[in-house]
């Protein structure tokens, strides 16, 4: 067991020392917008998303996924879920994603896999030649993520995930691997105190390559001036947005049926500024989930976007209907909902359909 631990300290320990020391002190706003691949940032999950990603500390199952890889090993059986989201709505962008966790057998752990999908719309292609429209083309990010979590005792749960990151249009791409782990610990007489510390989207550097960078011309001193060559240009590279997330969180439980959650958060991010949130969840036994949260950064209350640093606002909210087909294991089918206000465009919505047995 503390060869274990070891591992896990380990883990946390190498992510930091891999990261770039003006990476490790994150909320460097005069670093936003230097780091690529923001789609690692966005929550696709909408019952998680309802109250901000709080649940660093307490997210339980599959969405732990991306809030702390750790809570997929509290999975009993089987999990898997559908989700959509209408990206800042009026933008034209949409995510889908989907996933499955399964405990492998009784004292084993859990094997996570899910694929995020984020599509833009039809883009036109404009060229000086042809400034009207010459055609569209229709960008693609995908994220494919393996994940591994497992109780190492009565009170402390751990994992680790891989992620496959790619960003694609139809000439050129980009292609990279990060790592996340995670940790959460559970305590008190109900096990309703909880603590979690999670690292992500640790991983090399992404630039992009293909047909789009490459171009036919005349090489001086190689031919003569007839001769054309295939020039291949070198895309920079950019950094991935490393975050680290602290949380904890109480359960109040009040006779058998409800549960209040009261949990708090800070992500410290490598490319942006850093973030506080709290959240705040009442559950009505299995049948019924109600959750809001906000999320604060500096400059949150500025009107302009460009002071605020974001397009959000701050609250966020969502539902979780449930029908359960065996209360005692906990087995059955949800529907979440989740909104996050936004400003500009009309918010994000988000939907997930969600089966656990």
């Amino acid at each position: 067991m503390k060869n274990i631990y070891s591992c896990l300290v380990a883990i946390f320990l190498m992510g930091m020392v891999f990261l770039p020391m003006d990476t490790v002190t994150a909320g460097n706003k005069d670093r936003s917008g230097q780091a690529g691949a923001a789609e690692l940032l966005i929550n696709p999950w909408a019952r998680s998303s309802g109250w901000g990603g709080v649940g660093t500390s307490c997210t339980h199952g599959l969405e732990g996924l991306f809030t702390n890889i750790a809570g997929t090993g509290f999975t009993k059986g089987t999990d898997i879920i559908f989700s959509y989201t209408n990206w800042l709505k009026g933008s034209d962008v949409n995510l889908m994603a989907f996933g499955i966790s399964q405990k492998l057998g009784q004292n084993g752990g859990v094997l996570t896999a899910a694929v995020m999908s984020m599509t833009f719309g039809e883009i036109q292609v404009t060229t000086v030649a042809l400034p009207e429209g010459a055609g569209v083309f229709k960008p693609n990010y995908m994220n494919i993520n393996l994940g591994y979590a497992k109780a190492f005792s009565n009170s402390i749960y751990g994992g680790i995930a891989v992620k496959l990151i790619t960003e694609s249009i139809s000439d050129a791409s980009a292609t990279a691997l990060a790592i996340d782990a995670g940790i959460q610990y559970v305590t008190g007489e109900k096990e309703q105190i909880k603590f979690g510390i999670a690292l992500k989207n640790v991983g090399a550097p992404m630039h992009f390559s293909g047909d789009g960078l490459s171009f036919r011309g005349i090489i001086p001193t190689h031919g003569d001036n007839n001769d054309q060559f295939t020039v291949e240009q070198r895309s920079a590279t950019y950094e991935l947005p490393a975050t680290l997330r602290i949380g904890a969180s109480y359960d109040f439980y009040i006779a058998d049926m409800h549960r209040i959650t009261v949990a708090g958060n800070f992500n410290s991010n490598s490319f942006s500024k850093d973030q506080f949130i709290l959240g705040v969840e009442y559950a009505l036994k299995y049948y019924l989930q109600l959750r809001a949260g906000y999320t604060y950064q500096s400059g949150m209350f500025n009107s302009n976007v460009a002071d605020r640093g974001t397009v959000f606002t701050g609250p966020s909210a969502g539902f979780t209907v449930s029908v359960p087909f065996n209360k005692e294991k906990e087995t059955g089918l949800a529907i979440d909902y989740s909104y996050r206000a936004t400003n500009p465009f009309s918010g994000t919505h988000s939907v997930g359909i969600k089966f656990n047995f």
